[in-house]
């Protein structure tokens, strides 16, 4: 089979999923039963089954069964709130008939864990989990031909229960321990074997508190700023006031005279370094650097007609029937524009990364979403053999997409390097919005048109800049076309992916647009999606949401409005229906009640998918509220939390959530599809409270009351 070289790691030309070296990897793990399950070995029907968004990951799973009795699971996702770390404990646990006390889960240590291209999109439960599954289904089969050769009873005769395995008719049983002690057992799993079905679990499916919780609220957890080394030196850069910025000169003399100083200069990046990092970022401010900064006049208040001008590479997303004859058979047109500013991460813990860079060998513990790509990078970038660089396991405090691309990482391993000693590098508050990747600023134009009998017969969506993702129309539209554009230069700050890349600007558009057509036939927004809807299932978590919130329609009570809107993400169908109360003289909107349904099919822990629901509603009502990032050019004036105002306790509604769990189908995705629909909820609730129809997030007091004065 022909091979490519990709970035350092051979992909084969079928699979294009890198290749593992299994004996570099056994060489590092003692005794025990080791399972491999390698992806490409699988056969090509059982590949054929997962979808095509991921099939240029690896999804290798590595589980051994010590000697001790316990359980590795290796996994080269990571932990950064979403849950994983117990979901996926729970499916092998179940898989394998153990405790879940008993296993210990290695996230995202290059070195230990299979290559995994990053912890991103809601996919670790949906393509993972069955992998693992799998994996602990071929451990367990190990260990029951080992028994039976142990006990000399026939396999038929035993059973596996709490890492013991039974001998059914006579109670004799023998651990999990005795069993693989002095044994050194690897497979590699080259068809899929046959796992439990729905009616077979035991601990799949029921509510557990979080593995890590003890350790987290008990100050033991590890994040990236917790490792200290011997000797270990704070790092505190020089930075631009601005993005694209050109170093003209520097004087570090000033910084230079204090006592305990290091200073690196490696082209344009200027580091301060010191055994105590208040010290540092004195040192740093006593460096006079001048920079050539780019004068790009564009600012958050004309970034909608700088996309519109700039981003004019069109694609095709979906279509069908003829627009113009929808357009001459609908009783009444609607044309509107939709736009949604930068939003930043704002993750409780800044990008950081501690080095050590020792004997021609780079470690490194990194806040990251992607450790291998981290290793990868730094490796080609700083001309270190890629088996050098070691990114180990830390627990991650936060990163919603915007803690993938590594640049703290590199910045550490630069001046590791450079300045051999040990040495950690923090992030300011300000490092964070400045280097933020923040979610790309967008508009969305919808032109269509409905019968009076409120049949949609016409749909013409222009997504500018907040990607396709979500776009699929699940409305039935029998003449409708969705485009997709995007440019060149079009943003003058760092953009990436943001929790459910896209999908929350485009489903606030199109969820706004449905309510206006409702609206304009005097028919009520829940009767209106049900009518038109073409997807059954959304139409069961529509309906499902109506019943827990008790709806009776909108609200006529002046100030008080309810708001409803759909979407689909990650495999998840949603629902959301909010409460929202305006103050008509103040124009401030403060939501009362969010009541979300999801069809989200085999929840494996109700507990996180629930924690992992509130997180997303609480994240969304940001965006949709407050958050706003003021710019000018490539300089972020929005610094700190003064200026970015957030969801706060005080400004939390009550949550109520309800999930359609259908055991007997695939798990789908938990961690990003409640945050799409809360947009578009709480600007139809704000529409039905006072009148303000708001085209634009975030819907502040402002543009309220301009709206209702239009």
């Amino acid at each position: 089979m022909k091979e490519e070289k990709i970035h350092g790691l051979y992909f084969d030309d079928v699979n294009r999923i890198p290749k593992i070296d299994r004996r570099d990897f056994l060489k590092k793990l003692g005794g025990g039963i080791i399972i491999v399950f390698a992806l490409t070995e699988i056969p090509f029907w059982a590949r054929a089954q997962m979808p095509a968004d991921v099939k240029e990951l690896d999804l290798n799973a590595y589980l051994r069964i010590k000697e001790d009795g316990r359980i590795d699971c290796y996994t080269g996702k990571i932990e950064m709130g979403q849950g994983v770390i117990t979901s996926l404990a729970q499916v092998l646990a179940d898989e394998l008939e153990v405790p879940i006390s008993l296993i210990d889960m290695v996230m995202g240590d290059t070195e230990l864990c299979p290559y995994d291209a990053g912890t991103w999109g809601s996919l670790t439960t949906r393509f993972f989990d069955p992998l693992l599954r799998a994996a602990a289904a071929e451990a367990k089969a190990e260990l029951l031909k080992l028994a039976a050769k142990k006990m000399n009873i026939p396999i038929a005769d035993l059973t596996v229960k709490d890492a013991y395995v039974i001998h059914k008719l006579s109670d004799e049983k023998v651990s999990f321990e005795e069993l693989t002690k002095g044994q050194k057992i690897v497979k590699t799993i080259r068809e899929l074997p046959k796992t439990k079905t729905p009616s077979e679990f035991k601990k799949i499916g029921k509510p557990v508190i979080s593995i890590d919780a003890s350790v987290k609220v008990t100050g033991k957890a590890k994040y990236s700023g917790d490792i200290h080394l011997k000797d270990m030196f704070y790092i505190s850069i020089v930075r631009p006031p601005a993005l694209n910025s050109k170093l003209i000169s520097v004087d570090t003399s000033a910084a230079a005279e204090m006592n305990g100083i290091k200073i690196v200069r490696d082209g344009d990046l200027i580091a301060v370094l010191h055994q105590d990092p208040e010290q540092a970022m004195i040192a740093a401010v006593n460096v006079n650097a001048k920079w050539d900064v780019s004068d790009i006049k564009v600012n958050n208040e004309n970034i909608f007609t700088h996309i519109l001008e700039t981003a004019i590479e069109s694609r095709p997303v979906e279509a069908n029937g003829d627009l113009e004859n929808g357009k001459k058979e609908s009783d009444f047109v609607f044309d509107e524009e939709y736009v949604d500013g930068y939003k930043a991460h704002a993750p409780m813990e800044t990008h950081t990364a501690t080095a050590l860079y020792r004997e021609g060998k780079l470690t490194l513990w990194v806040s990251s979403q992607t450790p291998f790509g981290a290793r990868q990078s730094i490796s080609e970038a700083l001309d270190i053999p890629l088996e050098k660089v070691h990114v180990k396991q830390v627990f991650i405090g936060g990163g919603f997409g915007g803690k993938i691309y590594n640049q703290q990482a590199m910045e550490a391993a630069r001046i590791a390097k450079i300045a051999k000693v040990p040495v950690q590098l923090a992030w300011t508050r300000e490092d964070e919005f400045q280097y933020d990747h923040f979610r790309p600023a967008a508009v969305v134009k919808i032109s269509s048109g409905v019968t009076k009998l409120g049949k949609i017969l016409h749909w013409d969506f222009k997504e500018y800049c907040a990607g396709a993702r979500g776009t699929k129309l699940f409305y039935q539209v029998s003449n409708h076309k969705t485009f997709s554009y995007n440019g060149k230069d079009v943003h003058p700050i760092e953009t990436g992916a943001w929790r459910a890349p896209g999908n929350s600007s485009t489903t606030f558009a199109r969820e706004s647009h449905i309510d206006v057509m409702a609206h304009k036939i005097g028919m009520d927004p829940l009767d209106f999606r049900l009518l038109n809807l073409e997807d059954k299932q959304m139409s069961v978590t529509l309906k499902a949401a109506a019943k827990e919130f008790a709806y009776n329609g909108p609200k006529s009570e002046k100030g008080n409005g309810i708001g409803i809107a759909l979407g689909l993400d990650a495999g998840t169908r949603v629902a959301i229906i909010a409460e929202v109360k305006v103050d008509e003289q103040t124009g401030i909107a403060k939501a009362v009640r969010m009541v979300c349904a999801q069809d989200m099919g085999q929840i494996v822990n109700p507990n996180g998918a629930r924690v992992q629901t509130e997180g997303g509603l609480t994240m969304g009502l940001g965006y949709a509220l407050y958050e706003d990032v003021e710019f000018e050019g490539g300089k972020v004036n929005t610094k700190n939390f003064d200026r970015y105002e957030f969801t706060r306790f005080s400004t939390t509604p009550q949550i109520e959530c309800v999930f359609i769990d259908d055991m007997n189908t695939p798990p789908q995705g938990g961690g990003e599809p409640a945050i799409i629909c809360v947009g578009g909820a709480i600007a139809n609730a704000i529409y039905n409270a006072c009148g303000a129809r708001v085209n634009q997030m975030p819907i502040t007091p402002k543009r309220i009351l301009q709206a209702m004065n239009v």
